[in-house]
């Protein structure tokens, strides 16, 4: 039997626009882009250039600081162009689709008769490796770490999440096999949330299941680290997001690199709320065509969920970790009368503020991105312990960073969180602080003096 981790901090915004458990039928323009971007701490060095001819499978571009980790094209077909940005920065390299797709042959192999050490050499030579994250620093790892771990949350809680469970189906053995290797190299943490009942998921073999029961941030990854195996100073653990095991698990029942994910389109601007299969670096107008209300105007496309996600438009491209395809209003031209002092029913407020909250805690919202204020002093009122599941003192871990103390900002827990830890105190903020901005420049100020 699972172990059963019961939580009662944090917060679950309910939204309207969650996708229906129904997959549409997206067809592929042939575009697609991956961008470096989507891998933190990477600082890569184009292999291709334009007009080559790539295979899915081979190298795009590597991590200039540890060669050995690549990043595998999705596709077959043309490198179009790379995209550079300000200083040259690599913004990502484009590909222009075969008709025919061709891959790279990694052969297949049997997981359980390799060590960990092969099964590493598998997925770097694969141009998968980097698809794994770390703590400390919340990065994409590289080859030369040891994990004393490595941990797998199959519980997507925040607002809107696409239920992996409905993703997983039809692909348990996949991602069996992906733990399975993974477990080659240290021990494999498994979290999921107590309404999951796939046997694949409650039953892993080759892992430790743990349930996770309890409002968002239940699911995040940090959330499992910190109540199971707490990070130190000089330790590391793995974290693989559950589509990636799949991934992982394809790459050795196939032999081939297949990033196909199962992405939820949903939010308040959405048409019909549903489900489709892409490819990483898909161009997002694939999926966004006639699927946005009011034509589009006013709204806010977000590539990932409305916590941690990034700002997108139509001609985006799928992110390597997105699950979600998030459509909200922008709140530009909202006009409202007497401003915030007007008594109302229909906006979330985690306070009492508003009278919406007479209502039960059932109804669902569709907000805006208005942050609705600007910044302004720290006020330690408590606020960001009340939505973090955490052992750590989050308003003074903030202090630390705002003030570059290193040494307090190592006592204060650090090396254990990630800036998604501090989406939700980010929402309830007062203050109007970018708390995830401040906890990445925190952590690389802290990489940087480390290496």
């Amino acid at each position: 039997m699972a172990n059963i981790i019961q939580l009662r901090k944090g917060l679950d915004i309910r939204l309207n626009g969650a996708a229906a458990h129904e997959k549409m039928t997206v067809k592929s323009n042939g575009k697609y882009c991956l961008c470096p971007d989507d891998f933190t701490g990477v600082v890569p060095k184009v292999v291709v250039k334009e007009g080559d001819k790539v295979k899915a499978g081979d190298a795009l571009f590597i991590n200039k600081n540890f060669p050995r980790v690549k990043f595998a094209s999705p596709v077959s077909g043309v490198v179009t162009a790379v995209i550079r940005g300000d200083r040259r920065k690599v913004l990502g390299v484009s590909v222009s689709a075969d008709s025919e797709q061709e891959y790279v042959d990694f052969g297949k192999k049997d997981v359980t008769t390799l060590s960990g050490a092969e099964v590493k050499e598998c997925l770097l030579e694969a141009g998968l490796f980097g698809f794994i994250d770390q703590l400390p620093y919340a990065v994409s790892t590289n080859d030369s770490t040891t994990p004393k771990a490595v941990f797998v949350s199959a519980l997507r809680d925040k607002p809107l999440a696409a239920d992996f469970e409905y993703e997983l189906s039809g692909q348990e053995n996949e991602f069996q096999t992906g733990i399975t290797a993974l477990s080659k190299i240290a021990p494999v943490y498994l979290g999921i949330g107590s309404r999951m009942s796939a046997p694949v998921l409650v039953s892993a073999r080759d892992a430790e299941v743990t349930v996770f029961d309890g409002p968002c941030p239940a699911g995040n990854v940090g959330v499992h680290v910190n109540h199971l195996c707490p990070v130190n100073k000089g330790e590391v653990v793995w974290t693989v997001d559950p589509t990636a095991v799949i991934m992982f698990g394809r790459l050795f029942l196939e032999g081939r690199v297949d990033m196909r994910r199962t992405v939820a389109l949903c939010g308040p601007r959405v048409i019909k709320p549903m489900y489709a299969d892409m490819l990483v670096g898909q161009e997002l107008s694939t999926l966004l065509s006639n699927s946005i209300s009011n034509d589009g105007k006013d709204a806010r496309i977000i590539n990932g969920n409305v916590l941690t996600g990034r700002t997108t438009d139509i001609n985006g491209y799928l992110g390597a970790h997105s699950s979600e395809v998030t459509v909200i209003d922008e709140g530009a031209n909202a006009d409202e009368f007497v401003g915030w002092i007007m008594p109302r029913f229909g906006q979330f407020s985690t306070s009492r503020s508003y009278f919406s909250w007479l209502l039960g805690g059932s109804r669902r919202y569709s907000p805006d991105a208005r942050i609705k204020g600007g910044q302004r002093h720290m006020i330690m009122s408590g606020e960001y312990n009340k939505v973090i599941p955490m052992d750590i003192y989050a308003e003074y871990l903030i202090k630390a960073i705002l003030a570059g103390d290193i040494d307090r900002m190592e006592q204060l827990g650090i090396y254990e969180v990630s800036p998604e830890d501090f989406a939700l105190a980010e929402f309830v903020d007062s203050s109007k602080l970018e708390l995830q901005r401040i906890v990445r420049e925190g952590l690389d100020m802290l990489r940087k003096e480390n290496l």
